[in-house]
């Protein structure tokens, strides 16, 4: 080891240290940091050059007394404690040994030069002077992993600034509501929305409750046409009750019920007094898509050739929201939502036309649709539940019509199920003791093919028609699979058979497809946690959908740490990002990508995405290393 020689000439010296400057600005967490926070670090730290194969750190050298940078080359962990998460390789922008700095300890692993390498090392108390001084900085070291997790939505968004649907509505500008009692005339409530220049009206009860609500669009079919006198009360007009959410709520909270209940506007209520309206347009600044109006527009489709348009309006709605930097679990959840909600039109346009009641059966979404996590690219996995006294006889009717909807769902842009999970499948096709005894098999009997159809189809949701068929259905696997540890240990060991791409030294594994860099994020990264949490859930009998609350709920019960849990989510809900970003970049509008849609070209990332995935990986590692030491032994 030997410390690089300083330029005696002070114009190339500086002008060396503007360009270190904009080179760390490149890498968290200077990215976040002040131009002078990051000149501190510069005049602060020293250069030191490492030959390949040699010892940079060891646990023998006691204590470590500096923070090093990487700049230019690759360094190595292993061995030791490290290898319970694997090794780890750090290229340039790397900081490390983080931890054993902050608790003054030494390394637990040994760290070793692959190539001829460069960083720049700062002292321990320069480490201390500059977190003082430097929020961002002090927080990176405290919460490396969330950190870094947390610097992908700003890696991702390519349009500007964030919008993020996280955000609670107390978070909104207060605006207040024009409002006015039940008895208040039409003609006062009226001249009040004219000279506001607003498009609604909320009528409030004596302790200032919404109880209803009259649009500018209600007017036409409420007061105009049926010629109602302008001294009526507006509480003979207005629609009541009115939907409200309480200032705890979420904007994708608002977004998801606009959708639903095709409104524009929105009350926000506190403590049940109404402080707030929200409209559509307060949500989203799209370029020229509504999630209520795309919503609006597939439930009043009249056929098939209208809900294949948008479906490819569907495809670009999850394309402008990535572009406006919206998170990809409201991304994923707002596709899924309108991909039900366009699958249930189909399947009531199909029951009218073959004149079948759908008051006896249940169309049912499996896997992703499930689970309410779809992406752009996403084929069917769906299947039927019917009420009969005679099966064998019945059966056939409702084959003909979910084989309808099936192939109307393909025409749409959504593929057949290489695997047959659709409902035009008679094994999909079933009353409600023939899917209990078929779920209790997979349980009892745990085989392969089991074990695989139980990490689909136990991710249930109804969608249509009669949903308490499906309620005992959906309540069964977390209530029986509890109750065989074999079952768990099987589906464990399933999961047990991913493999995260990082290789001995640390590095991501790609492989090559027309000369590119590719990593598939599904197999390699997000089915990971998909499957890790759907074991976690039932192992405690949790009976909830989606990985996200899967993980959440499950932590507790299993004695985790929240930064451990947090980092989990926020890995899973990285690398979802990054597969929609893969899926919009691949896919035009209105198609299907062609070949694997999950693939990813680690190349086109910069060296903060790189960084981020990284850390998404290895937490996936250590996701497997719980499953291993929890069900592998």
């Amino acid at each position: 080891m030997s410390e690089t020689p300083s330029n005696p000439d002070a114009a190339e010296a500086c002008a060396a240290l503007a360009a270190l400057g904009a080179e760390l600005a490149r890498h968290a967490p200077f990215s976040v940091m002040s131009p002078a926070q990051v000149a501190q670090f510069i005049e602060a730290a020293r250069p030191l050059q490492f030959r390949r194969g040699e010892v940079v750190l060891q646990p023998a050298d006691g204590p470590v007394q500096a923070l090093l940078l990487m700049r230019e080359g690759r360094i190595t962990g292993r061995r030791g404690m490290a290898d319970s998460a694997g090794p780890f390789e750090y290229v340039a922008g790397d900081l490390f040994p983080v931890g054993a700095l902050l608790g003054q300890r030494a390394v637990t692993a040994t760290y070793t030069a692959n190539d001829d390498s460069v960083c720049l090392a700062l002292s321990a108390d320069e480490v201390q002077r500059l977190a003082t001084a430097s929020p961002a900085f002090a927080d990176f070291l405290n919460r490396r992993v969330m950190d870094f997790l947390t610097l992908s939505q700003r890696a991702l968004q390519r349009s500007g600034a964030a919008h993020t649907l996280d955000a609670r509505l107390s978070s909104l500008p207060r605006k207040e509501p024009l409002a006015c009692s039940p008895a208040t005339p039409l003609a006062q409530a009226l001249a009040a929305m004219h000279e506001r220049g607003t498009g609604s009206v909320l009528v409030l009860d004596a302790a200032q409750a919404p109880v209803g609500i009259l649009t500018r669009h209600d007017i036409l079919g409420r007061v105009t046409l049926p010629q109602r006198a302008l001294t009526t009360p507006i509480a003979e007009v207005m629609s009541s009750p009115v939907q409200s959410l309480t200032t705890e709520h979420t904007l994708q909270d608002a977004a998801l019920v606009m959708a639903r209940h095709g409104i524009r506007h929105l009350p926000v209520t506190e403590a049940g007094r109404i402080v707030n309206i929200v409209s559509e347009r307060d949500l989203f600044a799209l370029q020229r898509l509504s999630l209520r109006q795309l919503s609006t527009q597939i439930r009043a489709a009249p056929d098939v050739d209208a809900l294949r348009h948008l479906a490819g309006e569907i495809r670009a709605l999850a394309r402008n929201l990535l572009g406006q930097g919206v998170q990809a679990r409201q991304t994923t959840e707002l596709i899924s939502h309108l991909n039900d909600v366009l699958t249930e039109r189909l399947v009531l346009l199909v029951a009218a036309q073959r004149g079948m009641d759908l008051g006896q059966a249940s169309w049912l979404a499996f896997g992703s649709e499930g689970r309410g996590e779809q992406t752009v690219a996403t084929d069917q996995d769906n299947g039927l539940v019917f009420a009969s006294h005679d099966p064998d006889t019945d059966r056939p009717r409702w084959l003909a019509l979910a084989r309808e909807v099936n192939d109307a769902l393909d025409a749409c842009g959504y593929p057949l199920c290489k695997g047959r999970v659709m409902a035009s499948n008679p094994e999909c096709c079933l009353t409600p003791d023939e899917w209990r005894a078929r779920f209790a098999h997979w349980i009892e009997h745990g085989a392969p093919e089991d074990l695989l159809k139980a990490s689909i189809y136990f991710d249930l949701r109804p969608l249509c028609g009669n949903a308490a068929l499906a309620q005992a259905l959906q309540a069964m696997p977390a209530r029986e699979a509890a109750r065989v540890p074999r079952f768990l240990k099987q589906l464990a060991g399933n999961t047990l058979r991913y493999r995260v791409p990082l290789n001995w030294r640390g590095a991501i594994e790609t492989q090559a497809v027309d000369g590119r860099e590719m990593l598939d994020l599904k197999l390699h990264g997000t089915a990971i946690f998909v499957d890790a949490a759907r074991v976690f859930a039932l192992a405690q009998g949790l009976p909830v959908l989606g990985t996200r609350a899967r993980l959440e709920a499950a932590a507790p019960g299993m004695h985790v740490a929240p930064r451990e849990s947090e980092a989990w989510v926020s890995a899973f809900e990285f690398l979802q990002g990054l597969r929609l970003r893969a899926q919009v970049a691949e896919t035009p509008a209105g198609a299907s990508a062609p070949g694997n849609p999950n693939l990813i070209d680690v190349g086109t990332l910069d060296d903060i995405e790189r960084s981020i995935l990284k850390e998404a990986l290895r937490v996936a590692r250590r996701l497997l290393q719980r499953i291993e030491l929890d069900y592998g032994r």
